[in-house]
C-alpha cells in the first residue's frame, strides 16, 4: 500500500514541477513584453491574456502537489496539539464532509466548461485576436482530477494512521527553512569549533 501513495505522491509532484515551468515562461514573457512595449514601442494586448493563463495553470496544478507535501494551511491553531490519532479522525472527517464533494463538483463542472470551450473553439475576449481559451479551460478538470486522486491518498493515510497511530511516509521534496533549526544548526557547528 506505501508503494501506491508513494506512487500518487510522485505523480503530483511531478505535475506540480512540470506546471512551475510556468513561472519561468510567465517571467520571460513579462520581461519580454516590457522591453517590446517601451524600447520598441510596439505592445501586445494578448499577452496580458497569456500571463493570466499561466499564472492560473501554476495555481491550479499546485493543487495536488502542496496536498501530497502536507504543504496546506490549517485554519485551526489546536491541530498541532491532537494526537496524530485524533488529528486523521479529524482530517478524515472533513476530507468526506468537505473535501470530496468540493473537488468532484469542481471536475465536473470543469468537464462541462473544457469541452463546451473546445465545441465552440473558444477565445479571450479581452482583445480582438485573442489566443485560445479551451486549452487553459481543459487545465481545470485535469488539475482537479489530480487533487482528487491525491485526497483518495490522503484518505487512506488517515486510515492507516487511525489504526496505527503514526503518520505513513510522505516523498521528501523541497523543504521549508526553518531559521530555527537553521540557528541551532550554526550555533552547534560554533560549539564543535570551540571545543
Amino acid at each position: 500500500m506505501q508503494k501506491f501513495l508513494l506512487a500518487v505522491d510522485k505523480l503530483s509532484t511531478r505535475a506540480g514541477q512540470l506546471s512551475a515551468i510556468s513561472v519561468v515562461i510567465l517571467t520571460a514573457l513579462i520581461c519580454w513584453e516590457v522591453f517590446s512595449r517601451y524600447v520598441l514601442n510596439n505592445p501586445h494586448d494578448w499577452v496580458f491574456d497569456l500571463t493570466y493563463m499561466l499564472y492560473g495553470i501554476l495555481f491550479m496544478m499546485a493543487g495536488a502537489y502542496t496536498l501530497s507535501k502536507n504543504g496546506h494551511v490549517r485554519g485551526d491553531v489546536l491541530y498541532g496539539f491532537f494526537t496524530p490519532r485524533t488529528q486523521a479522525s479529524l482530517d478524515l472527517l472533513l476530507y468526506f464532509v468537505f473535501f470530496i464533494p468540493g473537488i468532484v463538483a469542481l471536475v465536473y463542472a470543469g468537464v462541462i466548461f473544457a469541452a463546451d470551450s473546445v465545441a465552440i473553439n473558444e477565445h479571450t475576449t479581452q482583445t480582438a485576436n485573442g489566443p485560445p481559451l479551451y486549452p487553459y479551460k481543459m487545465i481545470i478538470p485535469l488539475a482537479g482530477g489530480l487533487l482528487l486522486l491525491q485526497g483518495f491518498v490522503e484518505i487512506v493515510r488517515c486510515i492507516i494512521c487511525i489504526k496505527t497511530g503514526e503518520w505513513p511516509k510522505r516523498e521528501q521534496d523541497v523543504e521549508e527553512v526553518d531559521v530555527d533549526k537553521l540557528k541551532a544548526m550554526v550555533s552547534h557547528e560554533d560549539e564543535k569549533k570551540g571545543a
